[in-house]
């Protein structure tokens, strides 16, 4: 019955479902087409390729990355009093987000659409049945990669809670829509709607409902949304990684020996934490068969690469290829990941880990944090951009992006701190810093940290090797590192001990501890002593 209305459907020049959208004059809509048909839309209209491994790779155009400074959120009686208002979280005026609206649908007039029903969120309570309209085959691969999806029964869902209206080709108008530019991502939380225009970057529509999820959640359900990946051991033990881009919160939660549980974004409720996600979004310059063999192998039909390179034959990836962008991408349903987990479920965290790329290479490389050190580092959450990354980056930037992923997180950030204290409390969960940028000196005249160093710390913390263990403490930053850990040598784990210019090393010390002050001031009002105490200490 489904599999007849959905052929019928699409293709019906009027489709009425799509009138609460004002899409109902589009030319032609697809529905729900499973991913090969996706795929040879794909093909068919030159938009991408099949790699040697199956994969299919596309170029997402002008944007290889989301632009923040393009993302409003409409202010109005919802959420005029509930939103941090300011660089991130922008206003848009009601009016200006209706008249795109109806922009977006008379300029889609006459299009085809691809259409997908699915969900967000495995938390049957707090789960968002979501409908994803996109001019791109492609993005709609994508939508069915990393959001859940749903069974037959459920998709064509007559009234979605949520719709995202993705038109990449549709320019906008500062003047007339309220915008910066031409590209704009727009959220109206009272029409739980999202209207994407002017960018066919995918991570705009993942992140557009994370967005969605991290008001929702704490507003609605009481449930701590987290911008974090998350595994599980045989024994049922959940560790949750915390962390900005590029810091490996994908790379480490992807671990032969522990069940996957999502890789990017989660809740946390009064059972345990849940995936967002039905997906993985993984970062796949100069990945490595060896290093990251279970990212490597989820490369085949069914996943989809973004901006990268090829080797001569024109089918080959080169994952070292960072002429289009340093932000090649993947993405891939989660059962690409042998083991992972079926329900996007687990406990109540024991351990969790805050990854910093420290680029100043003065972080030890990893560190057990007490209660207020725990919340100064998550209100700061601190990673560092490195020259290359961004034009007119030529030496190491320190970010500090609060509850590493202020740029997604619409409510105050002390209120997401809050959540993870009491939850913390309540569960006696261990909580650790790990540094998995650079050591024996900055970007530049230091190393990357070894992953091999990184996962053996991490694999001693999670099974108590470091309880108890002899611990050094930082004399700027306070932090206890061990002064030993199996797998790692101990000079590793002090990073003074691995710098040759001992005072380029305490000028760095001094500068990135200076950084963090200055960020921190903005906290300062609500913060406890405990967590003021944690502060670096300057001269």
């Amino acid at each position: 019955m489904i599999n007849s209305l959905m052929k019928h459907v699409g293709n019906t020049p009027f489709d009425a479902s799509l009138d609460a959208v004002k899409l109902e004059r589009v030319a032609r809509a697809h529905w729900n087409l499973p991913p090969a048909k996706l795929i040879l839309q794909t093909l068919l209209r030159g938009e991408g390729v099949l790699t040697d491994a199956g994969a299919l790779a596309v170029s997402t155009g002008a944007f290889t990355g989301r632009s923040p400074k393009d993302r409003f959120l409409v202010k109005d009686a919802l959420t005029a009093d509930r939103v941090d208002w300011g660089d991130i979280n922008q206003p848009m005026e009601a009016v200006h987000f209706d008249r795109l609206h109806e922009d977006i649908a008379q300029h889609l007039k006459g299009r085809s659409v691809f259409v997908r029903d699915a969900a967000v969120g495995a938390d049957p309570a707090s789960q968002i049945k979501t409908r994803v309209i996109s001019e791109k085959a492609w993005a709609n691969l994508f939508v069915s990669n990393m959001f859940i999806r749903l069974e037959e029964e459920d998709v064509l869902v007559p009234s979605p809670e949520w719709t995202v209206i993705c038109a990449p080709s549709y320019q906008a108008n500062p003047e007339m829509h309220g915008c910066r530019q031409a590209n704009v991502t727009a959220v109206s939380f009272t029409k739980k709607l999202i209207l994407i225009a002017g960018s066919a970057y995918t991570g705009e529509i993942k992140k557009g409902m994370f967005s969605v999820m991290n008001f929702v959640l704490p507003t609605v359900h009481n449930v701590f949304p987290m911008h974090c990946s998350s595994n599980v051991n045989d024994a049922g033990e959940t560790a949750v990684f915390f962390g900005l881009s590029g810091t490996g919160k994908t790379t480490l939660s992807s671990d032969m020996d522990r069940t996957l549980i999502g890789d990017d974004e989660h809740g946390w409720g009064e059972d345990g934490v849940f995936n967002m996600e039905g997906g993985c979004y993984a970062k796949t310059i100069d990945l490595d068969a060896d290093r990251e063999p279970q990212i490597y192998n989820a490369i085949k039909f069914g996943a989809m690469l973004e901006n990268i390179g090829f080797q001569q034959d024109g089918v080959t990836p080169d994952y070292f290829d960072a002429s289009i962008t340093q932000n090649t991408r993947v993405s891939y349903p989660i059962t690409h990941i042998p083991g992972a987990s079926t329900d996007g479920t687990g406990a109540h965290p024991k351990d969790i880990f805050f990854l910093t790329c420290d680029a100043f290479g003065v972080l030890p490389p990893i560190s057990r944090l007490d209660a207020g050190q725990a919340m100064y580092h998550f209100l700061s959450g601190y990673t560092a951009k490195v020259a290359g990354t961004e034009v007119g980056v030529t030496e190491p930037q320190a970010t500090f992006s609060a509850c590493f992923g202020a740029p997604f997180m619409p409510l105050p950030p002390t209120e997401y701190a809050e959540m993870l204290a009491e939850k913390v409390q309540q569960h006696g969960v261990r909580i650790w810093l790990v540094n998995t940028g650079w050591t024996g000196g900055g970007y530049g005249v230091g190393t990357r940290m070894k992953l091999k160093y990184t996962r053996a710390m991490i694999r001693a913390a999670m099974n108590g090797a470091l309880d108890g263990a002899a611990m050094h403490k930082d004399p700027v930053f306070g932090l206890h590192s061990p002064t030993a850990c199996p797998g790692v040598p101990d000079e590793v784990l002090i990073p003074a001990k691995v710098w040759d210019d001992t005072s380029a090393y305490q000028a760095a010390v001094a500068k990135l501890a200076q950084l963090f002050n200055s960020n921190f001031a903005q906290f300062e009002h609500a913060a406890n002593a405990a967590m003021l105490e944690a502060a670096p200490a300057t001269a």
